[in-house]
């Protein structure tokens, strides 16, 4: 649990840019979508989705290499870094699947389609990421790292489900 409470810092750290990308980014699709100008308003989409992604994988590839290093900041317990490391290094990958899946829900919530987010989270969290962790954590009891990969899982699941809906709602006409 302390493994896992130093990681939480740590994500949050580098979860705020996605956040925020996908925060700019519902803005400027929702004033476009207002202004009539859809195909514009997909461009954001496009655009967000390539920020997120290129800072996803930045962070990720540069805390493969440094995880304990980065709990280390928040605890001295050895066991607390070596877990936190653990978790934080299979958890990170989510940080390109979120940014992915972030956007679409703010392009689809400015376009007026919020429930789709609700939907590809209620769909990720139940399918993917809670049994994932659960199964894991049985399977592999000395570490953390595949129960840091549930996360990733569930975000490119909601990330499948996302471009699969934005597919078919742009050949029906709808985006």
């Amino acid at each position: 649990m302390a493994g896992f409470g130093s990681y939480s810092k740590i994500e949050g750290f580098i979860m705020l840019p996605l956040q925020t990308t996908c925060m700019s980014a519902t803005t400027f699709t929702g004033q476009n979508i207002g202004a009539k100008k859809p195909e514009r308003a997909r461009k954001t989409m496009k655009y967000s989705i390539a920020i997120a992604v290129g800072f996803g994988t930045v962070a990720s590839v540069i805390l493969q290499f440094i995880p304990e290093y980065a709990v280390r900041i928040f605890t001295s317990d050895s066991s607390v870094i070596t877990l936190g490391g653990q978790y934080l290094k299979g958890y990170v990958w989510d940080c390109i699947f979120a940014g992915i899946h972030f956007c679409f829900s703010g392009f689809f919530t400015a376009c007026g389609y919020s429930i789709i987010s609700f939907i590809h989270n209620v769909i990720s969290i139940t399918c993917a990421r809670i049994p994932l962790s659960y199964l894991t954590s049985i399977e592999y009891p000395g570490t953390l790292f595949p129960m840091g990969l549930a996360s990733p899982a569930g975000s490119l699941l909601s990330v499948i489900i996302c471009v699969t809906v934005y597919i078919v709602m742009r050949r029906k006409g709808k985006l």
